[in-house]
């Protein structure tokens, strides 16, 4: 079995993903970058023009309209609310 997935099986399946949930990856995904460290960051980085494509064909999926700034309160007001009753 295969444990690994392509980049282009994971675009299919975050695709089929809710406009919401498709945001909370990204935020998660953003919140888990930052913290690594810069020296580390740089290791895997790819060529600038294909991290632009990647970043342009990811905008063209998204349809509708959407407050990204709003959402992305929402997710940090449902974490926060989770961290404060964790405790």
């Amino acid at each position: 079995m295969r444990l690994r997935k392509s980049l282009e099986e994971l675009e299919q399946e975050i695709t089929a993903l809710p406009l919401r949930d498709q945001l909370r990856l990204i935020a998660h995904i953003s919140e888990r970058l930052s913290n690594v460290p810069l020296q580390e960051a740089k290791q895997g980085t790819d060529d600038p023009d294909r991290v632009l494509a990647i970043c342009d064909a990811a905008a063209e999926m998204w349809e509708g309209d959407f407050d990204a700034c709003e959402d992305l309160r929402q997710i940090r007001k449902e974490r926060d609310e989770q961290v404060w009753l964790s405790e």
